[in-house]
């Protein structure tokens, strides 16, 4: 029998309303709701149910409401009795997948991830930093343009390797660019310019990375109950002091999402389940590999339809 792997969508993927229906239904649900409240000091809570989006897409904002709501979804999905034999998120969905994992408390890991949206808004003047999809380029051919552009003054990096022929490239304005540009001329296909805040993944977010190392020094970090895949590294760790040190080189490392789903098919896996509004990552697995089977759950009747999946397969 194949192995299940529980996955966790990253920024991009909140919507208002999100989580509400369970919430309501649900007083387990609804508590994690109410903790992210009072970890945080304001009603977070009420941005993620009413709105509006401009406020929940806020980076601050938009890290805290999607941890919450996918813990949430999780405290749901738990009774069907379903374990992981690995887990892993996108970027931001890497904290999700830790407090699953038991190396954060739920607490902790809202607080964390808020101050981490924090670092990242304040590293780069809002404006001057950015980020662009290319689509249909080779990982290698992309990599030499943005070294070359980079060498040139204009730093530029790749952020998200996300499944083949999709990367995302993050740096500062002029360098993205250059880059798209280039990239262009070199044959691949389209380059989407994303609407985000700043250039995650680059080395401009350095010196969010330097703050948010005395954050983590200050919370509990324990090892991992179940192996996490780590963005970084694309290998799984379970010792806190490898996660702390992947953490903050996270801040400024692309995501290798590409890479940890081949190792997670590698060690075995053949299911995957989302856990977190929208299908993002699901899109992103099915591109990597057509063979694993994928679910997604994000509200009550998601969860309780892929739980009678699972039962009729005995996982």
């Amino acid at each position: 029998m194949g192995k299940i792997a529980f996955i966790f969508p990253g920024q991009g993927s909140q919507v208002v309303g999100m989580g509400k229906s369970l919430a309501d239904s649900d007083k387990t649900v609804h508590s994690f709701f109410e903790k992210a409240d009072e970890r945080l000091g304001f009603p977070l809570s009420n941005i993620i149910f009413e709105g509006p989006q401009e406020e929940l897409t806020l980076t601050t904002n938009a890290q805290p409401a999607l941890l919450t709501t996918s813990i949430a979804i999780l405290e749901f999905f738990k009774q069907s009795g379903v374990k992981p034999d690995f887990v892993a998120g996108h970027s931001l969905g890497e904290y999700s997948a830790l407090v699953a994992a038991g190396v954060l408390s739920f607490s902790d890991g809202v607080y964390a991830v808020r101050k981490r949206g924090e670092f990242m808004e304040e590293a780069v003047p809002s404006g001057e930093g950015t980020m662009a999809a290319v689509l249909g380029m080779d990982r290698e051919k992309l990599r030499a343009v943005t070294d070359e552009i980079t060498e040139q003054g204009n730093s530029v990096q790749l952020a998200n390797l996300n499944c083949p022929g999709q990367i995302v490239i993050s740096g500062s304005k002029k360098g993205v660019e250059l880059a798209a540009s280039k990239a262009k001329e070199e044959g691949a296909k389209r380059v989407l310019p994303l609407v985000v805040s700043g250039p995650f993944h680059s080395e401009l977010m350095k010196p969010a990375a330097e703050q948010f190392k005395e954050i983590l020094n200050q919370l509990t970090v324990n090892n991992a109950e179940v192996p996490v895949i780590a963005n970084v590294t694309a290998k799984e760790m379970t010792s806190a002091d490898e996660m702390k040190t992947r953490l903050i080189e996270q801040l400024y490392s692309p995501v290798l999402w590409e890479d940890s789903v081949e190792r997670m098919i590698s060690l075995g896996v053949d299911t995957f389940i989302e856990i977190g509004p929208g299908k993002v990552l699901s899109g992103l697995v099915k591109k990597i590999d057509k063979n694993v089977q994928i679910y997604a759950v994000s509200d009550r009747e998601s969860c309780l339809q892929v739980m009678e999946t699972l039962k009729e397969g005995n996982r």
